[in-house]
């Protein structure tokens, strides 16, 4: 049999180029395991035992390290506390014409400006719910009260 400890170096260092030129972990786990095969065969193991460390520490190196480098290489997104917004009523500040881009509403002390998924401008004081944030702008719908709400106002 050829120097096998030659055939696992040339195929470490064919797979620790292949991982270097990749941007993902793809072959990171056969660098260990031809370190092990390569390591045996310097120690004068049988070709079968080489075979099965290269496997056997492949597999676990992929096993173990798997998982935490997808979880460090997948990216992380922040959700910010705007999209907290969504669902809570507002109040008109100016009035929103949607064709001419214009209107803005206060959500909490904040100004924002605003637009509607209708074109039907929304007049100053109209009490208005969050629907969704499109961009730097909140899409609002008008909030329709029940009837009975409305009596109470008026005593």
């Amino acid at each position: 049999m050829p120097q096998m400890e030659w055939i696992w170096l040339t195929a470490l260092i064919i797979f620790a180029i292949l991982e270097a030129a990749t941007a993902a972990l793809v072959s990171m786990w056969f660098v260990g395991g031809s370190l092990a095969a390569m390591i045996s065969a310097l120690c004068g193991a049988e070709i079968w035992l080489q075979i099965l460390l290269f496997f056997a520490v492949s597999a676990l190196l992929l096993l173990a390290i798997r998982p935490l480098t997808k979880k460090c290489l997948t990216p992380q997104t922040e959700q910010t506390n705007a999209r907290g917004n969504i669902g809570k009523r507002a109040v008109v500040i100016e009035r929103i014409d949607t064709l001419n881009g214009k209107g803005a509403v206060k959500i909490d002390g904040v100004e924002w400006s605003a637009r509607t998924r209708s074109e039907q401008p929304i007049e100053v004081g109209t009490l208005v719910r969050i629907t969704d944030i499109v961009g730097a702008k909140v899409c609002v719908e008008p909030v329709v009260k029940p009837a009975k709400e409305e009596e109470e106002e008026k005593v």
